[in-house]
């Protein structure tokens, strides 16, 4: 059996996609029968789109509707600091809106729907307000997320994409999106994220600066492309011109450039467009008022505003890789959102291969010892198998804690003494691929407790974290401290280790090594932790034949 939703709500929205067309009936699809519909709902800086889809039991997503409305956050954001009152209660009639929307959909379960906000809430002053005031009218828990966790949702997005296209599938290739706020900037190559940063150059922010200005076109197109060059210095920096073989380009913009330069442009396959082409629709965009091009290309007053920086900022660094061609893909953060929640939150073993990538390159940059890191990474993965029943933590912590245990000793770089006190703090002050500001600082708390001191009430950072986060921090020091400890000798001998409960005891069974005197010294020593926070010591024997 199969129905239709009714779409008498859904009609009096702007449909998302580059030139804001009313929706049409091509938006409504059959629905399965064992499919569940979920929905994302992206409050961005100039306007709130919600993607609503269906994910059958393989975790495949089928589309059903797209759905845009205008706001002004970023332009309240960008120029005062903070939202006004107005634009508050503007988003709260949206988001009621798109909750009888839902509705009709028969979406109602929290955990079929996710909110997500990106900068210009993010760096509201009153950013709590914002959120309390949408919760209290709408029921939606918005989160604000980071650069880091957009950079995540941006790789589960395109990462299909990559790998069916072959001439992408070998080329290091650079996913870029300019946002109103920002720009997210990925270099991948076979799947593998081998750079990832956010750029604070956005079309809107470039737009609001320079409208005080009431200079001439020349004189603003001059102080646009001086400000997006100094953008792309710094990218240069990271990533060399000569290092890039492909640009895939993401954003309303560019669609709306493949519209114009495209014949017959099919949103559902990557297209090429010259960039000399490219740069010539940039010349006739600047050229125009916003008056003209809302006129001429049908397109809204905001998208007017932000549509010539962003175009600008594309062409630039297009010219910056003395690339030919610039590869566009319709690909946006609610495609990302909607793969994570197919995949059940994005944690699968592809995506943590990306997040250990990083903190191996983070752990290179800062001379560790890999051997060493890479073997106390590997018990910890052991250990938190072995002992579920004990920590009874989430999946992803694995993950967190692995990534503690490689870079647990980086701060080696700086002094011997008080190194865990420094590899916590390079840690803070690092950037690792998927893991969002708050991941960070649970990994960096976990490194910088693998030895010495036990967490205190003095250790304002460990007290700053929620209750459940700091007992998550104590709970992988703990397992971290018998990591490092049965890799006391740094000659990676232990491969195996099988456990028991005795007597209230925790007991590791090590099959093959006769002498393990030095790992039981170091268990002895650092093992209090683990006691404190399991309620039983630990024992270390051979095991048995």
């Amino acid at each position: 059996m199969f129905s239709i939703r009714p779409t008498s709500l859904i009609c009096i929205f702007q449909c998302v996609i580059f030139d804001m067309a009313p929706i049409e009936a091509s938006s409504i699809s059959f629905r399965s029968t064992t499919a569940q519909p979920s929905a994302v709902i992206d409050v961005g800086t100039t306007s709130i789109r919600m993607a609503i889809a269906e994910i059958d039991e393989s975790g495949a997503v089928h589309h059903l509707s797209a759905l845009s409305q205008a706001v002004g956050l970023g332009k309240d954001t960008f120029t005062r600091g903070s939202l006004e009152k107005s634009t508050i209660e503007e988003c709260v009639r949206v988001l009621k809106s798109y909750r009888r929307v839902l509705a009709e959909y028969g979406i109602e379960a929290p955990d079929k729907v996710r909110v997500v906000a990106t900068s210009a809430v993010r760096e509201a002053s009153n950013k709590l307000a914002f959120l309390d005031r949408v919760y209290t009218a709408t029921g939606f828990q918005v989160v604000p997320i980071d650069e880091a966790e957009v950079n995540r949702i941006t790789y589960l997005g395109i990462q299909p994409l990559l790998r069916l296209d072959p001439r992408l599938a070998d080329a290091r290739t650079v996913v870029t999106e300019v946002g109103g706020g920002s720009t997210e900037l990925l270099q991948v190559q076979n799947a593998d994220v081998l750079f990832a940063h956010t750029y604070r150059l956005g079309s809107l922010r470039i737009h609001q600066t320079l409208e005080a200005y009431h200079a001439s076109q020349a004189t603003t197109r001059r102080l646009m492309a001086t400000q997006i060059q100094r953008i792309i210095d710094q990218v240069l920096q990271q990533i060399p011109a000569e290092s890039t073989q492909e640009m895939v380009a993401l954003g309303g913009d560019m669609r709306f450039a493949a519209k114009q330069l495209v014949p017959d442009w099919d949103p559902d396959r990557l297209t090429r467009i010259p960039v000399c082409d490219l740069a010539d629709l940039t010349d006739a965009v600047l050229s125009l008022n916003e008056d003209k091009l809302v006129h001429k290309y049908h397109i809204t007053f905001p998208d007017a505003g932000t549509l010539g920086p962003a175009l600008l900022a594309y062409t630039m660094l297009a010219q910056a890789f003395e690339l030919k061609e610039v590869i566009v893909a319709s690909i946006n953060l609610r495609d990302g959102l909607l793969n994570e929640m197919a995949s059940r939150g994005g944690w699968n073993e592809d995506f943590s291969n990306q997040v250990i990538r990083s903190a191996f390159d983070l752990g290179r940059k800062f001379e560790f010892d890999e051997l060493h890191a890479r073997q106390v990474s590997k018990l910890c993965g052991i250990l938190f198998q072995g002992l579920r029943e004990e920590h009874q933590l989430d999946p992803r912590y694995e993950l967190l804690l692995r990534v503690a245990a490689l870079l647990h000793e980086v701060g080696l770089y700086i002094n011997t003494g008080s190194y865990h006190k420094h590899s916590m703090y390079l840690i803070q002050h690092s950037e690792l691929f998927g893991l969002s500001r708050s991941d960070v600082q649970l990994v960096a708390l976990t490194a910088r407790y693998h030895r010495r001191a036990s967490p205190k009430p003095t250790h304002t950072v460990f007290t700053a974290l929620s209750r459940d986060q700091r007992i998550a921090v104590v709970k992988m020091a703990a397992m971290l401290r018998v990591a490092d400890a049965l890799e006391a000798s740094h000659s990676q001998r232990l491969h195996e280790l099988k456990f028991s409960r005795e007597g209230g005891r925790l007991v590791i069974a090590i099959p093959q090594i006769e002498d393990l005197s030095l790992e039981q010294l170091a268990l002895k020593q650092s093992g209090s932790l683990f006691e404190a926070t399991f309620g039983m010591p630990v024992l270390l024997r051979k095991l048995r034949p």
